[in-house]
């Protein structure tokens, strides 16, 4: 009997040390492995996800989408939950267009309680992926980007990335507004990978919408004509601005090539900028205009002032001719400006000068008209162009100036300037942005640099270019038209190439009360490159559209 009790003693006394190191051993997990076993615990069974804000909208003046968002899906993993790694991967693979080695490297991703999979994935593809009731896989909502107008304005409106934010164009520069307030969502499951519920952490609010001045259908057509420009020149470029001259209002910008804003991936990064605000280059003879002008300004000319021209200008070092032979020959300053003579140009140029070769009046108008700075325009990245100073002009350098070689400038940059002399002498900021949240934008009153006299008169001598013996050859039946042609050579390694040459045209209508500005831009076209051969044919396009389209009654 004393032998049972002291084995039934000695197993108690076992027993109570064992159900002592239980306690002990619970007491330690819960005072110090506690917090940390419960944080691993909830990363494997509950995921927090990111839920995008929805992204206001890019509209045209007249309330068309240009960008919107529209309702998607994020598909994502709680990857120690999915029980076939290999046959989920095959089978998400074929909804999610991604290789199936990439999705099985994140559904067996050691110690992970969460991966995303794709993110912004159409509704329809999502649906599908829930029919298939995969263990692990979990879809919460999300939005993504369209455009619906295509290709159009692409390079100016820009693309957002994955993550929602603008990468480029419009949606870069209007990030603050557009973006909406993220949120985020907490997603439990239990451990057999079946969802007990979605919480909401933070809710994601809506951004604001965005007005642009683009009108959709000039946008339309102003890219049509020039995608017709790179099928007939194969340029290495194009671009074309219409603009109201009045308030400075860009009613399109375009660049050729277009792109597609959905999918950058394979586009060249010189295609991803906005050509009318980034591209530099030697204007040629659209420049006289800016010669011409603030020689009537200084009274230093009068449109019927004439100059006995020789065929050849001795400047300094260089010899100035005009684009055909002639001999020696009496001109207007009107005249000058129709047939676009470099002698006439640089003629007047040193006039305006005194015979200064350096800076002078010259050089004060050219930076009056806006050059050498950017034009101000809401939109990023946009170029200064450049222009000598005085203290580095050489002796031929006014041999180059006034016929719009020697510095650099921008489409926008020379489409401001025209539109000083077509509004009547003022000179304001191009502005893209109509309203923000449905607030209109401030825009640049502007500042008048040359007088209503002045900017009539050079209107009225911008009409000889499109007559019989001009240097354009444009109609746009009941309208009078007014503009400039140029063809300036490219500077190459330092040099002026043979071969390749810039062809431009900038004109407005009605020529005597000009409502519609536009200027296009062709970068190297090949077997034609005069302005009035390649770019004031697309200039008529654009203008006979416009001009019926907006009902601008005609002359």
């Amino acid at each position: 009997m004393k032998l049972i009790e002291r084995r039934v003693g000695l197993l108690f006394a076992v027993f109570a040390l064992a159900f002592l190191g239980v306690m002990v051993r619970a007491a330690w997990l819960q005072a110090v492995k506690g917090g940390e076993l419960s944080a691993s615990a909830k990363s494997q069974q509950t995921g927090m996800v990111l839920v995008p804000g929805e992204r206001g909208s890019i509209l045209d003046r007249r309330g068309n989408e240009l960008a919107v968002s529209e309702d998607a899906a994020t598909i994502f993993a709680t990857p120690y939950q999915v029980e076939d790694p290999n046959k989920t991967a095959e089978k998400l693979g074929e909804f999610l267009k991604q290789k199936p080695e990439k999705l099985l490297a994140l559904l067996t991703a050691p110690d992970s309680g969460f991966e995303y999979l794709a993110r912004q994935v159409d509704l329809v593809s999502a649906e599908k992926i829930r029919k298939l009731e995969l263990p692990g896989i979990g879809i919460v909502p999300d939005s993504r980007r369209v455009y619906p107008q295509g290709e159009i304005g692409a390079r100016l409106i820009g693309a957002v990335g994955l993550d929602g934010t603008g990468l480029l164009g419009v949606e870069a520069s209007q990030e603050e507004a557009l973006h909406g307030t993220d949120g985020e969502l907490a997603v439990t499951r239990d451990a057999l990978g079946e969802e007990i519920s979605r919480d909401t952490v933070e809710g994601a609010t809506r951004g604001e919408d965005v007005n642009l001045t683009i009108d959709a259908k000039i946008q339309a057509k102003t890219e049509e004509v020039l995608a017709g420009i790179g099928d007939t020149y194969q340029p290495q470029g194009a671009t074309a601005i219409a603009v109201d001259p009045e308030d400075g209002s860009v009613l399109a910008m375009a660049s050729w090539p277009a792109v597609d804003p959905t999918d950058l991936s394979k586009v060249d990064p010189d295609q991803l900028t906005n050509m009318a605000t980034s591209y530099n280059f030697e204007p040629g003879s659209t420049f006289k205009a800016f010669t011409v002008a603030g020689a009537l300004q200084d009274d230093v000319v009068e449109p019927t002032t004439t100059f006995d021209l020789p065929p050849i200008l001795q400047v300094a070092d260089r010899e100035i001719e005009d684009s055909h032979p002639r001999g020696f020959e009496t001109m207007s300053v009107a005249d000058i400006l129709k047939v676009s003579s470099n002698v006439g140009a640089v003629t007047i140029g040193r006039e305006l000068n005194g015979g200064d070769y350096f800076g002078g009046r010259f050089d004060h108008w050219v930076r009056k008209f806006g050059f050498g700075q950017p034009t101000g325009i809401d939109f990023p990245g946009e170029e200064a162009g450049i222009v000598p100073a005085p203290k580095d002009y050489s002796g031929s350098t006014m041999g180059n100036l006034p016929i719009g070689q020697g510095l650099a400038v921008t489409p926008l940059q020379m489409i401001a300037g025209f539109a000083a002399i077509a509004n009547g002498g003022t000179l304001r900021s191009p502005h893209l942005i109509e309203a923000v949240n449905g607030v209109p934008t401030e825009t640049d009153p502007g500042k008048r640099i040359i007088s209503p006299k002045t900017a009539r008169q050079v209107r009225d001598m911008l009409k000889g270019v499109l007559e019989p013996g001009g240097t354009a050859s444009v109609e746009v039946p009941g309208y009078v038209l007014a503009g400039k042609t140029g063809t300036a050579q490219k500077v190459v390694d330092g040099v002026y190439s043979e071969s390749e040459y810039v062809a431009s045209f900038i004109g407005f209508a009605p020529a005597d009360d000009p409502k519609l500005l536009v200027s296009v831009v062709v970068d190297d076209p090949k077997g034609d490159y005069y302005g009035g051969s390649v770019a004031a044919p697309a200039f008529g396009e654009i203008a006979q559209f416009a001009l019926q389209y907006m009902g601008i009654a005609p002359d």
